[in-house]
């Protein structure tokens, strides 16, 4: 979720090992044993009734399938701490959620953790106050857990968390909200694995003395690979009777040593798990920062995700996979709206399927999304912001855009000097483009307001183009063409960007 100037364009087979810490393991073979056999559902007599989750749209599996109806996931959502972090009022941050018209949000199970202060965000939902951070792992009588409380037992589950984990994945339900839970993290810096319960340090079983690099490998992880394999089977059983729900395998694993075998032994797990429950999800995996091409998926992933992925390269580059590309964090460019709205404008008419704004007017005793966030904090977000992505989500839901693919090839001219343009179209009846301003280095040399005279080529009929303003969502300009061939559509003046709704009558 971090450092989002870097970007990973390809990973070994093997995983990237970062670091050059060496170390020497113990093994724990009783502990293995013991965390290896834990049980991880309630019995056949209580599995949850079958459900039909959220799934890849049959006619295009760019987009979801959900409730009856072809679904595109946008937010703008809390610091993925809803759960984990025992002071935040997660009814009241859906109930906002849902008031502002969003449909999604991102959490942690609570396997990574991090202290106040990291990446400088204020109020950060990811970093519990001392002692209000709960945890799968049941917490035991031995005192010493580094931010506060008794040690972790990896062999016992914790029961108040999982009634937690239950009632936020049924409220975010009853709203109309599709949760992605994130299994893993990595370990960014030495400061996150130090309050991790997989460190050593911080549980009774004695096993998680290796390097935080070397957490995520299957060849070095020791006794941890049994405790990861274990959580995982037991967050896919607990929640398998949710229909608004899908796995990530691991945040932005492209830090921290995380290998590529590793990502694919998580994603076999999910999959062998729910070989035997009512269920099937969707898994997901976090490719890179901005973009990379995507080589030998894992069979079972049908969800790519990319951060901070603007321009949207990535949709571009893996359209041709056939499953749904997501963008689902970015929120390290300031504080302003401009980056956030454009960025996820431009992934969405690009053909995205989904996008997720990291929002910091989220935070513990502010749910509802007001908290006045400092100009020191890396991102943005707020009520304002919402009202933006709520009318992008407006905006591609007035198309049938199950029927739409993306297509530059009708605009035949007038896109101003280093401006882009995305563009959805289903032939012969809709249209759906986004422009935004010359892209410059320096943006503040280009003074404000622009204007284009786009060339488009309309095949033969009686059409509609209506300009709409990206902020507001009202239209700010309309025109009637009746017949075909290239026509000019000269915009209304606008400061950043502008939509273009162009429907046959």
């Amino acid at each position: 979720m971090r450092l989002p100037r870097t970007s990973i364009v390809a990973q070994d087979a093997d995983g990237l090992r970062l670091g050059k810490e060496k170390m020497q393991r113990a093994i724990f073979p009783v502990v293995v044993a013991v965390v290896a056999s834990l049980p991880v559902s309630h019995g056949r007599d209580h599995q949850p009734p079958a459900v039909t989750p959220i799934a890849l749209h049959a006619d295009n599996p760019h987009y979801f399938h959900w409730r009856g109806r072809p679904t595109i996931l946008i937010t703008s959502g809390e610091h993925y701490g809803a759960v984990m972090n025992l002071d935040f009022d997660y009814r009241k941050y859906l109930d906002a959620l849902t008031a502002d018209g969003l449909n999604y949000t991102r959490i942690f199970s609570g396997a990574y953790v991090e202290p106040l202060g990291a990446f400088k965000i204020e109020r950060n939902t990811l970093a519990p106050a001392a002692g209000r951070f709960t945890a799968p792992w049941a917490r035991t009588t031995t005192a010493g857990y580094a931010n506060g409380g008794t040690k972790f037992d990896l062999s016992r589950w914790d029961d108040t968390y999982f009634r937690r984990l239950h009632d936020f994945a049924a409220y975010a339900s009853a709203r109309g909200i599709v949760v992605e839970l994130s299994l893993f993290c990595p370990m960014y810096e030495d400061m996150q694995w130090q309050l991790s319960p997989m460190n050593a340090t911080n549980n009774v079983n004695g096993i998680g003395k290796i390097a935080r690099t070397d957490v995520y490998a299957m060849d070095r992880n020791g006794s941890l690979q049994a405790a990861q394999e274990a959580l995982t089977r037991k967050l896919v059983t607990e929640l398998n009777g949710f229909d608004n729900l899908f796995f990530e395998i691991c945040n932005e694993p492209y830090f921290g040593g995380v290998t590529m075998a590793w990502q694919h032994r998580i994603a076999d797990v999910i999959a062998e798990t729910e070989r035997a429950l009512p269920a099937r999800h969707l898994i997901a995996q976090n490719i890179a920062n901005e973009s990379a091409h995507i080589t030998d998926p894992h069979p079972a992933v049908s969800i790519f995700n990319f951060h901070y992925a603007t321009p949207p390269f990535a949709v571009g580059m893996n359209y041709g996979l056939g499953k749904v590309i997501g963008d689902d964090e970015t929120g390290f460019r300031g504080t302003a709206d401009a980056p956030y709205r454009t960025e996820g404008w431009e992934f969405i008419l690009a053909g995205g399927g989904l996008y997720n704004n990291l929002d910091y007017s989220f935070v513990a005793g502010e749910e509802a999304g007001t908290f006045a966030f400092p100009p020191t904090q890396p991102g943005g977000g707020g009520i304002a912001l919402r009202a933006q992505m709520k009318t992008l989500r407006d905006f591609i839901n007035g198309f049938d855009f199950i029927r739409m693919r993306p297509d530059i090839s009708p605009i035949k001219g007038g896109v101003p000097v280093g401006a882009r343009v995305q563009a959805l179209v289903e032939p012969g009846r809709a249209m759906a483009l986004y422009l935004r301003r010359p892209v410059t280095r320096a943006p503040e040399t280009l003074t404000p307001p622009f204007a284009a005279d786009l060339m488009i080529d309309f095949p033969e009929g009686e059409w509609l183009a209506t300009w709409v303003d990206p902020v507001s969502g009202k239209p700010t300009q309309a025109r009637s063409i009746r017949g075909g061939g290239i026509r000019t559509l000269s915009s209304p003046p606008f400061e950043t960007d502008i939509a273009l709704r162009i429907i046959r009558q």
